[in-house]
C-alpha cells in the first residue's frame, strides 16, 4: 500500500504529458503475446492515465480478473475495462475480440457495467485510446461467435467481438488520436456531454442511440424529416418487433432534442448541435 501511495505521488507531481512507449522490460520472462500485451497495455494506463470522467490525475488497478473491470477512479468510483488491439492503421477497428458472450451481455446489461477503454498499438507504443461510456453499450453490439469445435479444449465455449463501429461517434471519446494527446478538459467535457443519454432501460437505449447513430450519418448540420425516414427500413432490422417506425423516430428525435443533441428549427427541420 505504501509503494502504491509513493507511485501515484510522483505521478501526480510529475505529470506532464504521456509518453506513448510501453514498458518492454516488463515482458522478458513472458512468452504468450496475449499476456505481454495485457501486462504492457494495463502498465500504460496505470501509469499515463488520468480519470477521463472526472479528471481525478491517475485511476487505480484491480487484480487481475475482477469483476467489475481492470482500473477504478477513487473520485467518482467509476469503473474501466481495456481493450487493446496491435494496428499499423490510423483509424480505430471496427471490432474487438471479448471473452464469453454471455458474460459480456450480463455485464453490459447489469447497473454496474463497466466504462470501456479501447486501445490500439504498433511499434511498442500507443497509437489511440478511446473512452466509451457505459451508457453507450446494447446488446447489439455484441457480436456473437461461432462455438469451439469439438476438439478445442474449451469444446462449445462461445465468445464474441465488440462492434464499436455501432456506437455513435458522440459515444467515443478519443483520449489519444494518433499519439497525440486530447486536452484534459476537451476530453471530460465531452464525456458530460453524453450524461443525458444515460438510460437504466436497455431497449429505449437501443432505439436512442440508434437514431442518433442515424443523425450522425447526415453530413450536413440541418437535417429534415424526410432524411431521418430513410433510415426506416434500417431501424426496422434492429428493431424488427416495432410496426410504426416512423412514430419512433418522431419520439427519439423529441429526446434528442430534450438532451441538447439536436434542435427544432421548423416543422420537420432539425439542426445538430455541434
Amino acid at each position: 500500500m505504501l509503494l502504491k501511495q509513493i507511485f501515484h505521488a510522483c505521478k501526480i507531481v510529475g505529470q506532464q504529458k504521456m509518453t506513448f512507449e510501453f514498458n518492454l522490460e516488463l515482458i522478458e520472462t513472458y512468452r504468450n503475446n496475449s499476456q505481454k500485451s495485457r501486462v504492457l497495455t494495463e502498465d500504460w494506463v496505470e501509469r499515463n492515465l488520468y480519470c477521463p470522467i472526472c479528471g481525478k490525475k491517475y485511476v487505480d488497478r484491480y487484480e487481475n480478473n475482477h469483476p467489475a473491470g481492470d482500473f477504478y477512479c477513487t473520485g467518482c468510483s467509476s469503473d474501466f475495462e481495456l481493450k487493446s488491439k496491435k494496428s499499423n492503421s490510423a483509424k480505430m477497428p471496427k471490432r474487438f475480440n471479448d471473452g464469453a458472450y454471455a458474460t459480456m451481455i450480463s455485464r453490459i446489461t447489469s447497473s454496474r457495467n463497466p466504462n470501456f477503454l479501447f486501445m490500439t498499438y504498433k511499434n511498442n507504443a500507443v497509437a489511440n485510446l478511446i473512452l466509451i461510456p457505459n451508457h453507450f453499450f446494447t446488446p447489439e453490439i455484441i457480436i456473437k461467435r461461432k462455438p469451439l469445435g469439438p476438439n478445442a479444449r474449451r469444446a462449445g465455449w462461445v465468445s464474441c467481438n465488440i462492434d464499436i463501429s455501432s456506437i455513435p461517434d458522440s459515444g467515443k471519446i478519443f483520449i489519444v488520436k494518433n499519439q497525440i494527446e486530447i486536452d484534459h478538459e476537451t476530453v471530460i467535457s465531452s464525456y458530460a456531454r453524453t450524461k443525458s443519454l444515460k438510460t437504466v432501460n436497455v431497449e429505449s437505449r437501443g432505439w436512442l442511440l440508434d437514431t442518433l447513430l442515424c443523425v450522425e450519418k447526415i453530413p450536413s448540420k440541418d437535417f429534415m424529416l424526410d432524411q431521418m425516414y430513410a433510415f426506416e427500413n434500417e431501424l426496422k432490422a434492429k428493431h424488427p418487433e416495432n410496426n410504426f417506425v416512423k412514430d419512433k423516430i418522431r419520439q427519439q428525435l423529441q429526446n434528442l432534442r430534450d438532451k441538447g443533441f439536436i434542435e427544432f428549427v421548423s416543422p420537420g427541420h432539425y439542426r445538430k448541435t455541434t
